[in-house]
């Protein structure tokens, strides 16, 4: 079959590898859909340690179940779809206990330690089904829309962990694909007045399509006035971080009212991720300063009757559709930010 696999920084290439077998105690799907994310685009650029390479990339992805094995848990047939959880937890330790699967110690991420979804086919190990990593979507929705459940559910995680409820004043901090899902997951959460801060004109001509209610230049609003007025001087609820840069998370704290929350959405590069703020503004505020990072199954499971309700116009985030031979196109689109998702059809 083909495949794109990661070889090296800069040495992405679609290559004919062996069809994966369905193991003991897991699933063989046929992938019709996986989309490319911004860590895909990091690996390309600047390698990941994490990866156990030569393998098979892309871990949001949609499939057809093509054979089960017997002692498959989970009560999977033949012809369903599914997407993943894609960071297959141990279920044993302190985190999985508790239901933080995400934060298992031992993380084993599909395309990062198992053969992923860039790929005609992909086997799902059978630790993925014990834990309920793998979940089923109605039939009627589209693999190109299905494949964005990984990346939804990550907002929804985000989301959740900041307590959105309805008629708060939110502002997202970041106008890429995971700013827009954020924006939108709160949306759906019952946020009010939803804003987003991003430099890029690009990106906000883009966000311009989408149900937010302010879309603002960091660079040339006055985004402090804007958000005091929008909250009679309090400020927002909740402030999401999904801007990859030390500005947005250092400022953060001055856009939150008085025992309100910002979430640190994205992660910054290793070597480059200290920041300075006031801690008197942290104190005397009690606000709760928190992180987010992936989802557990549960997440995607949201994340899916979000999409399949049509909460969530996942129809405006996928921008692009190539073929899997043009991966590097689809490196190129994103990096232009000329894409907000792009989903290759494996097949």
């Amino acid at each position: 079959m083909q495949a794109v696999v990661y070889y090296a920084p800069g040495d992405i290439r679609v290559d004919d590898v062996s069809k994966p077998e369905c193991a003991p105690g897991g699933l063989l799907v046929r992938v019709d859909a996986c989309a490319v994310c911004g860590t895909d685009l990091k690996s390309r650029q600047h390698g990941n340690p994490r990866i156990k390479a030569p393998l098979v990339m892309g871990h949001e992805f949609t499939g057809i179940v093509e054979t089960v094995s017997p002692d498959a848990t989970g009560n999977f047939l033949p012809g369903d779809r599914i997407v993943m959880a894609t960071s297959v937890s141990c279920g044993q330790c302190f985190y999985c206990r508790r239901g933080w699967r995400n934060l298992c110690i031992d993380l084993a991420p599909m395309g990062f330690s198992y053969p992923g979804g860039m790929a005609e086919y992909v086997a799902i190990p059978a630790l993925a089904l014990q834990g309920g990593h793998a979940v089923k979507v109605p039939k009627d929705v589209e693999a190109k829309y299905a494949a964005l459940a990984e990346p939804v559910s990550c907002a929804v995680n985000s989301v959740r962990q900041c307590g959105v409820q309805s008629g708060d004043t939110v502002l997202v901090m970041g106008a890429g694909p995971m700013g827009l899902l954020n924006a939108l997951v709160a949306r759906a959460a019952g946020a009010s007045v939803v804003l987003l801060s991003e430099p890029n004109a690009s990106r906000r001509e883009q966000a311009g399509g989408f149900d937010l209610d302010w879309i603002l230049d960091p660079e040339t609003d006055d985004v402090p006035q804007i958000v005091r007025d929008a909250t009679d001087g309090r400020g927002v609820d909740v402030v999401i971080v999904a801007a990859p840069a030390i500005s947005p998370q250092e400022q953060a704290l001055s856009f939150v009212r008085r025992h309100g929350t910002v979430c640190l959405f994205a992660s910054l590069p290793v070597g480059q991720s200290m920041l300075t703020f006031d801690s008197r503004i942290l104190h005397y505020g009690e606000i709760r300063l928190i992180g987010s990072s992936d989802s557990t199954p549960e997440h995607v499971q949201e994340a899916v009757a979000m999409i399949a309700a049509k909460q969530i116009p996942v129809e405006k985030i996928v921008s692009h559709c190539l073929p899997m031979s043009e991966i590097e196109q689809a490196f190129e689109l994103m990096k232009s930010g000329a894409a907000l998702r792009v989903v290759l059809h494996c097949r």
